[in-house]
């Protein structure tokens, strides 16, 4: 009898025991996301309608601007002082291309490493201007990229409308839905395409109505080409420094 008690005792402690570990085993730990104030996408058109100049003065365009201390500074007075950023090129809908994966900024040696990166990077171009796709592509981009940011943005460059891919419309919706805010940076400039084709004349007011939506989205016109880094450092300014409530108005020209 005395030996049935202690085996009693015995079993009910190691069952015990087993119980707690099965109670307080949770799997693998699992690393957290790296908190950041802003989770940023440069999305560049290089499409055919995109000659070369243009596209040498966007990427340059994106460097000076890293490379101001100004941008640098801002990068580094939010509330968790960096910020995430990569860079992306884009065509037709099955064409986009990482030129700089995610990278985390706190100031300038990051900063001007990531413009080394996309200055060395070799140009790719390609047909037809899928907006569409390259926004189901970004919004995919954001998932488990390892960062818990207090905005996602997607910054889109380009010169023309949707003309290849599916509706833009429903990819824009899907996009605002999944708390994506998508700025723009329309190129209105008046030149014509390599092929002799004009410009659209109204691609602001397309980027406005079609393009660029979520918390606090706006965009800026460049108008000529020699303003594309102005109005690129004033972009991504405008972006870090931005709150996730502020009511910002696309600015037409």
């Amino acid at each position: 009898m005395r030996l049935f008690a202690i085996l009693t005792v015995c079993s009910s402690v190691l069952w015990s025991g087993a119980l707690m570990s099965a109670v307080v085993w949770t799997g693998p730990a699992q690393a957290l996301d790296l908190p950041v104030d802003l989770e940023l996408i440069l999305a560049v058109d290089v499409s055919d309608s995109i000659d070369e100049r243009e596209a040498r003065l966007q990427r340059e365009g994106y460097v000076a601007a890293l490379t101001d201390p100004e941008v640098q500074f801002a990068i580094a007075s939010g509330p968790h002082r960096r910020i995430a950023m990569t860079y992306i090129e884009w065509a037709q809908s099955s064409h986009q291309r990482v030129i700089v994966d995610w990278t985390v900024i706190e100031g300038q040696a990051e900063a001007e490493a990531f413009a080394r990166a996309l200055t060395s990077a070799p140009y790719e171009r390609n047909q037809w201007t899928s907006i569409s796709a390259m926004l189901d592509f970004c919004v995919k981009r954001f998932a488990a990229n390892g960062f818990e940011g207090t905005r996602q943005v997607i910054d889109v460059s380009g010169d023309g409308a949707n003309n290849h891919g599916r509706d833009l419309g429903a990819a824009r919706e899907e996009a605002i839905a999944a708390g994506v805010t998508i700025n723009g940076l329309p190129i209105a400039t008046e030149r014509l395409s390599k092929h002799g084709w004009p410009r659209s004349a109204d691609v602001d007011w397309f980027y406005a109505n079609h393009v660029i939506g979520g918390p606090g989205a706006f965009m800026i016109v460049v108008e000529t080409p020699d303003t594309f880094a102005s109005a690129i450092r004033r972009k991504l300014l405008r972006e870090i420094a931005a709150t996730r409530d502020a009511t910002q108005l696309a600015e037409l020209p």
